[in-house]
């Protein structure tokens, strides 16, 4: 099923009231776009999920080796600068960026682009919307994307500050500069 969004034009959440309505409905996944509209997400089937719990064991496992920063799953909403709450299927931050928060930003929505980020279309999403969120990650400052997209059998890597570049399988993908020795073997993800 796809996302229901629901235009708050005649109600603004403050940043707490939009933290307090998630906790008191955890069994919802909610993001809230920079114009105010509140985002509902249903929950992914089995395949989604495993896929996307495997895109996260492979980046945390890299993460640990190399200790550059901190690994986050779905269930992380980000504050990004535009206003908007976004929660990626999987992220990465710097340490350097992410130990500069306070304790109380980074035990709540952290006020923070994540320096990579990955979405993981699964079979009852749209395409358009990922590709959307995807510009605005970079248009907030996140320096590398990957839009996984089994249906397509593609993947759409964005790069801040270019054009976005798509391809067929089979991939292997590259961290790049942004998580240096990253790489993932991108027909498992994929196939199906």
């Amino acid at each position: 099923m796809s996302p229901l969004t629901l235009n708050l034009d005649t109600v603004q959440l403050t940043d707490e009231q939009f933290y307090q309505l998630c906790q008191n409905n955890r069994e919802l996944n909610f993001e809230r776009t920079a114009n105010g509209a509140l985002i509902i997400m249903s929950p992914v089937g089995g395949e989604s999920g495993n896929r996307e719990a495997d895109l996260i064991i492979d980046l945390g496992v890299w993460n640990r080796q190399t200790q550059l920063g901190y690994t986050f799953s779905s269930s992380t909403i980000f504050r990004l600068p535009n206003g908007s709450d976004r929660s990626p299927d999987a992220a990465w931050v710097a340490a350097a960026r992410w130990e500069a928060l306070t304790p109380e930003q980074r035990r709540k929505f952290p006020p923070i682009a994540p320096d990579f980020v990955i979405e993981l279309r699964s079979a009852t999403d749209p395409l358009a919307p990922l590709q959307a969120k995807l510009r605005e990650y970079m248009g907030t400052g996140v320096k590398l994307g990957w839009l996984i997209n089994p249906q397509e059998q593609q993947v759409e890597i964005y790069r801040l500050g270019q054009s976005v570049e798509v391809r067929d399988l089979p991939a292997q993908l590259s961290g790049e500069s942004c998580l240096p020795g990253f790489s993932l073997d991108l027909p498992r993800y994929i196939q199906g």
